[in-house]
């Protein structure tokens, strides 16, 4: 089977195939029979996937998202999802671009206020398995988690605020009511909260409070929240943060969960800018 047109490609499986892999590096078995029964289907799955994540090597611009930083969405998502086949390959990935260990947990910190704090823990058993020697996909590095970060574009934006208001979980309505009902119930759970998302400020850390937005909104997108995705899209505008970084981060967790999240994210885009919906 081939395509025709100024943008064809061979869609044989085996053309398929080699494209896939040589664009991400391997490739995981069971996409095999998938691609030899629908490799249209599978082609444009990894044309897709390729773009939201770099696979195809796209040229570093002031205006995207890094590779490394897509990796800080990826791997709190898969790992969310209690994906531990996948997820340790992705760690391996971002050891190979240079990230640490505590690069990865400041991600898996931003996306828990979601999804819960035991997404943390799978993050955890995902840095196990990539350093297991017997987890055959993907390549380690020479020695393991790399012992120095390597610097990417986001450490440096999003650390301060540009615009609006400080932004403590405390202060929203329903919290404050929640405080009326139990006061230390509320300052607990609102304190670990502005801990994760930096409502204090960045100080040392390797994400601000900008990239660390963009990894909420995607968590809120798989979540079906617009609402709340937009409140996160706020405060990473207020950061500095484009909105092609928003739409960026939306697209990382669309592999693995949808174009409806991705939708859900559009959606909190336009509540935030004012497009019609």
């Amino acid at each position: 089977m081939h395509a025709s047109g100024p943008d064809a490609h061979d869609l044989t499986p085996e053309a398929v195939l080699e494209r896939a892999t040589k664009a991400r590096g391997d490739i995981f078995p069971e996409w095999k029979p998938f691609a030899h029964a629908a490799p249209e289907t599978y082609h444009f799955i990894n044309e897709t996937v390729s773009y939201f994540h770099q696979y195809h090597g796209q040229l570093d611009s002031a205006e995207r998202l890094s590779a490394p930083m897509r990796e800080l969405i990826a791997i709190p998502a898969l790992c969310a999802k209690g994906d531990l086949r996948h997820a340790p390959n992705h760690v391996r990935r971002a050891y190979r671009a240079g990230l640490t260990n505590k690069a990865l947990f400041e991600a898996a910190t931003s996306y828990a206020p979601v999804v819960g704090w035991a997404s943390i823990t799978f993050v955890s058993l995902a840095i196990i398995e990539a350093n297991n020697p017997l987890y055959p996909y993907g390549q380690l590095p020479p020695g393991g988690e790399p012992k120095a970060l390597t610097p990417f574009p986001e450490m440096e934006i999003g650390r301060e605020r540009q615009r609006g208001r400080p932004d403590r979980l405390a202060d929203t309505p329903e919290w404050r009511y929640a405080a009326e009902i139990d006061p230390e119930l509320a300052r607990r759970a609102t304190a670990f909260v502005d801990h994760c998302l930096l409502a204090e400020g960045a100080g040392d850390a390797i994400l601000g409070p900008g990239p660390r937005a963009l990894i909420s909104i995607a968590a809120l997108c798989t979540r079906g929240e617009a609402g709340l995705a937009a409140d996160h899209v706020r405060r990473a505008y207020d950061y500095g943060m484009t909105r092609r970084n928003v739409l960026e981060a939306i697209c990382c967790i669309i592999p693995m969960s949808g174009m409806v999240s991705g939708q859900i994210g559009l959606r909190a885009m336009q509540l935030v800018d004012g497009a019609p919906q």
